[in-house]
């Protein structure tokens, strides 16, 4: 009971541990939100173009995680620990290259370039905060129950990271009214291209010039806010070697370790479920701006309906914890990602009314913060396996999580990209008031019908899982009595050594 009284984490450590997750989650929440957006109606960029930027960017970012990991993998420890100057040396650096994707250059040429080369360096250094972030899971206790207490601190401040992305940059960005253009077609087909000239001419750059200041003050806000976590972060959080690595293990070279990680039967199983289901929610996330803009009609309460969203995963982020616990991760999974089928198919077939908009927005965000807590939860697990089937094998964290992040992002970055390359063939309109037939149906199926699709392909999926509640138990029990035999053994060296001396 001492030993296990020991290894308990404070409440003040759990809550600094758990702050460290929001950087991340606050600037991929508003990214994924309104970049897409904001590049096709604000910086005015070409659909095409704006695919480009988006696809690029999403799966560089997917490169860079198992490239961190690789490097992470092999830096000594320092005094501060071998992850903690990660979050350190690259936060800084972040900030600027957040910052300027939301500036709109004053150049005629090289605008495309100026967003990819931004985007692309903020997603390597915001890779080089959350991966190590996400490993020290593992070195900050020993006890099972400690890090799933740890990882519900972090998960629901993480949701209210995303709350918090929401309600910053929606409440800056909705209080400025952005210009449209009116489809030429209400002009007559015989003079639209003159039409839309004059219409171009007519709305002044000052108003769009004031929604680009917004979305600079909104960045401005969350780099300060990026800032102060990852303070709380490096001075309330202590990395603890001593908690992963058991004291007969000798080191594996990265590429060994790859190797064994990638032929670990539940890692794949897990990650393969998962894959899916982001993929849902990351489509469902960068065309839910637009789908309420123009095929809802809520130009003005768009924002505040993605906030209901994310207010609604923040507040049930407790009872999925509690529904985990009481009733296994398993079927946490089955009925927290399913839950959502039923909201993503009433969206597009009820008519557009708002107080139905807000009731499936609220109920839809149960099933958000399913999605989000349950990888987290259930990725310790799979490496506790992992280590009893390996025992002389270790400093492998990294990698299981930087290879699930980097599947998660490369396939959302290639969903994205074609997402918004399908809106760009369906005919989308810069700035328009409102979008051709083709443009809302296009964005129905995005929101609607291929989320779904692939939660269905998940859960087939997750019946593969192997690891239930019974196996969990057992590999705690393995994983304690294998470390107690460790610690037994050296101890025993120890003292034969102390006898001879």
């Amino acid at each position: 009971r001492l030993q296990e009284s020991r290894q308990r984490l404070s409440v003040c450590s759990k809550l600094c541990y758990a702050v460290g997750g929001a950087p991340y989650q606050i600037t991929g929440c508003v990214l994924g939100f309104f970049l897409q957006i904001y590049l096709l109606d604000v910086a005015q960029v070409d659909a095409f173009y704006a695919s480009i930027i988006l696809f690029v960017g999403r799966v560089w970012d997917a490169i860079t995680d198992p490239m961190v990991g690789f490097f992470i993998s092999k830096t000594s420890w320092t005094r501060f620990g071998r992850l903690m100057p990660w979050i350190m040396f690259s936060t800084p650096f972040a900030i600027i290259s957040y910052f300027l994707i939301w500036f709109v250059p004053d150049i005629s040429t090289g605008q495309v370039m100026w967003y990819l080369v931004f985007y692309c360096a903020f997603q390597t250094l915001v890779t080089c905060f959350h991966v190590p972030y996400s490993a020290l899971t593992m070195f900050i206790s020993r006890e099972q129950s400690e890090r799933d207490s740890a990882t519900a601190y972090r998960m629901t401040v993480e949701v209210l990271g995303t709350v918090l992305g929401t309600a910053i940059q929606g409440q800056i960005v909705g209080k400025v009214d952005t210009p449209c253009i009116e489809s030429p077609f209400f002009f007559g087909l015989t003079n639209s291209s003159v039409a839309m000239e004059e219409l171009n001419m007519t709305h002044d750059t000052e108003s769009l010039t004031d929604t680009r200041n917004a979305y600079m003050i909104a960045a401005g806000v969350i780099g300060g806010l990026y800032i102060l976590c990852a303070f709380i972060l490096v001075l309330g959080v202590k990395e603890k070697r001593e908690s992963s690595e058991l004291q007969s293990d000798e080191p594996v070279s990265f590429f060994q370790g790859l190797k064994l990680v990638m032929n670990h039967g539940p890692y794949i199983k897990l990650i393969a479920g998962f894959l899916f289901t982001s993929l849902a929610f990351m489509l469902l996330e960068g065309n839910f701006a637009l789908f309420c803009t123009y095929t809802l009609g809520f130009r003005n309460e768009f924002q505040n309906i993605l906030l209901a969203i994310m207010l609604s995963a923040t507040l049930t982020i407790p009872f999925w914890q509690w529904f985990l616990t009481r009733f296994g991760k398993k079927t946490a999974v089955y009925v927290g990602i399913s839950s959502a089928i039923p909201f993503l198919i009433a969206v597009v077939l009820v008519d557009s009314n708002l107080i139905i908009t807000y009731m499936v927005a609220v109920i839809a965000g149960i099933s958000v913060a399913a999605a989000f807590l349950l990888p987290w939860s259930m990725l310790p697990d799979v490496i506790d396996d992992f280590k009893l089937q390996h025992p002389s094998s270790h400093g492998h964290e990294a990698i299981f999580f930087s290879f699930y992040v980097f599947f998660t992002k490369f396939t959302a970055g290639v969903s994205l990209g074609i997402s918004t390359l399908s809106l760009d063939f369906a005919g989308y309109q810069t700035r328009g008031c409102s979008q051709p037939g083709q443009v809302n149906f296009t964005l129905k199926m995005l929101v609607s019908a291929v989320p779904v699709g692939l939660i269905l392909l998940s859960l087939v999926l997750f019946k593969l899982y192997p690891i239930n509640e019974e196996k969990r138990r057992k590999n705690k029990k393995a994983l304690q009595d294998l470390r107690e035999e460790s610690n037994s053994s050296s101890e025993s060296d120890n003292t034969e050594l102390a006898s001879i001396v």
